[in-house]
C-alpha cells in the first residue's frame, strides 16, 4: 500500500492510525483519472478484525480531495473560476451532503468504531478585506461625489471610522470569542485587484490597531487574475502561509504555486456560486497533486459558506438563508468537522441583509 492508499484510508479512519491499521484494500487501485459513479457506494466487507474496502473508495476520496474534475473539465467562468454548476456535484445535486465524511461513517461503523463526538473540531471566522474604505482614495472620493453621496465622502475624510466599508471594530467585539483570520491583499491593485490599499499607511495601521488580538491572525489574500501568483509588497504583518485567493479564484496550477512558496494552510475551497462541499468532505485535509499522485504539505480548509454566495449568487433571502446555514452548520457538526465563514468587512452594511444575518449565523455556534 503506498503513501497516498495509507493517507487517504487514515483520513477516512479520522486521523486514527491504529484503526487504519484494520483497513485492507480488495486490489490495486486504479488512478486513471475518470469521474466516479456517484450513486454506487464503495464495496466494505468485515472480516474477522478486519475491513476489505474497494479501490473505487480510495480513488473516490481521492477524486474530490485532489480536485481531479477539474482536469477533466475545462469549463470556467469569466474569472477563470470552476462553478458548482460545471461540476459532476452540481448536477447529481450532492453539494449539501459530504460523500467522503459518509465513507468515513459507513467505514467507522464496519469497523465498530464511533465517530468523533457531534461537535465543531475548530470555528474559524473569516474576512476577506477586498478593501478598508470606499471614499478615502481619489477614485472612490470622485465616484462618491459623481453618485451625489457628498456627507458620505465628506465623514469618511473626516474619520475613518465613519466610512461604510469600515465595519471592524462592529466586526472585533462581536467575534471576540473566536478564531478570526482577516486575509490581507498584497497584490499589483490592477483590473479586479483593484483597490490595493497602502500596506504601510495610516488607514492600514488604524485597521490594525482596531483589529489586533490574540485571536486574530492576518493571512495572504492574492491575486484573482494574474496566473503567476507572487507577494507584491511584503508585509511583516501577513502570514504568507496563511492563504486565500481573492474571487475564491483557485486551479490545480495555483495550488501548485501556493506549495512552492511554502503555503501550509488555504482556505480557497469552495464554490463561489453554492455553499456546499467541495471538497465532499467537511474536514481539512492534505492536497494530492492529481497528476503526481504526491501527498503535498498544503492543508485545505472546506469553506462552509462565504455571505455573497448566498445573497448573490444564490439568490437567498435572509431568512432563507439563515435556514440554509442552519442545515450546512448541523451537517458540519454532524461530522464533527470544522466551521469555516467568510463574511466580507464591506458586505455589512445597511444596503444588505448581512449585518443582521451574521450575528445570527453566529448564535447557532
Amino acid at each position: 500500500m503506498g503513501d497516498i492508499e495509507r493517507y487517504i484510508i487514515e483520513f477516512l479512519c479520522y486521523g486514527d492510525t491504529k484503526v487504519a491499521q484494520r483497513v485492507r484494500l480488495s486490489s490495486d487501485v486504479d488512478w486513471t483519472l475518470r469521474y466516479p459513479q456517484l450513486d454506487q457506494v464503495p464495496a466494505m466487507e468485515r472480516v474477522g478484525e478486519e475491513v476489505i474496502v474497494s479501490p473505487d473508495l480510495i480513488y473516490n476520496t481521492f477524486f474530490f480531495i485532489s480536485r481531479a474534475e477539474e482536469l477533466l473539465n475545462d469549463k470556467r467562468d469569466k474569472h477563470g473560476r470552476f462553478m458548482a454548476s460545471y461540476s459532476i456535484l452540481g448536477e447529481k445535486n450532492r453539494l449539501q451532503t459530504p460523500l467522503i465524511d459518509e465513507y468515513s461513517r459507513m467505514l467507522m461503523e464496519l469497523l465498530e468504531i464511533p465517530l468523533p463526538s457531534p461537535g465543531f473540531s475548530a470555528i474559524h471566522l473569516t474576512h476577506d478585506v477586498d478593501t478598508i474604505e470606499y471614499y478615502r482614495h481619489l477614485r472612490g472620493a470622485v465616484g462618491g461625489l459623481l453618485r451625489g453621496q457628498v456627507k458620505a465622502v465628506k465623514a469618511s475624510w473626516q474619520d475613518l471610522h465613519n466610512d461604510p466599508a469600515y465595519t471592524f471594530p462592529w466586526l472585533q467585539e462581536l467575534e471576540r470569542p473566536y478564531s478570526v483570520i482577516y486575509f490581507i491583499k498584497d497584490t499589483s491593485g490592477c483590473g479586479l485587484d483593484y483597490p490595493q490599499y497602502n500596506l504601510h499607511g495610516k488607514d492600514f495601521h488604524s485597521f490594525l490597531n482596531d483589529t489586533k488580538g490574540s485571536n486574530v491572525q492576518y493571512g495572504w489574500h492574492s491575486s484573482a487574475q494574474s496566473r503567476r501568483l507572487s507577494a507584491t509588497h511584503r508585509s511583516d504583518v501577513i502570514d504568507y502561509t496563511l492563504h486565500r485567493s481573492h474571487y475564491l479564484n483557485c486551479s490545480i496550477e495555483r495550488m501548485q504555486q501556493l506549495v512552492k512558496m511554502g503555503v501550509k494552510d488555504d482556505y480557497t475551497m469552495a464554490f463561489a456560486d453554492c455553499a456546499g462541499w467541495r471538497l465532499q468532505t467537511t474536514r481539512p485535509v492534505r492536497w494530492i497533486h492529481p497528476l503526481t499522485k504526491q501527498l503535498t504539505p498544503l492543508t485545505l480548509h472546506p469553506l462552509t459558506a462565504m455571505d455573497v454566495t448566498l445573497s448573490n449568487y444564490m439568490q437567498l433571502t435572509e431568512e432563507e438563508a439563515v435556514a440554509y446555514m442552519q442545515q450546512l452548520l448541523a451537517i458540519v457538526q454532524r461530522y464533527h468537522g470544522e466551521v469555516n465563514l467568510l463574511w466580507h468587512n464591506s458586505n455589512i452594511n445597511a444596503l444588505t441583509y448581512h449585518k443582521n444575518l451574521y450575528p445570527r449565523v453566529l448564535q447557532m455556534l
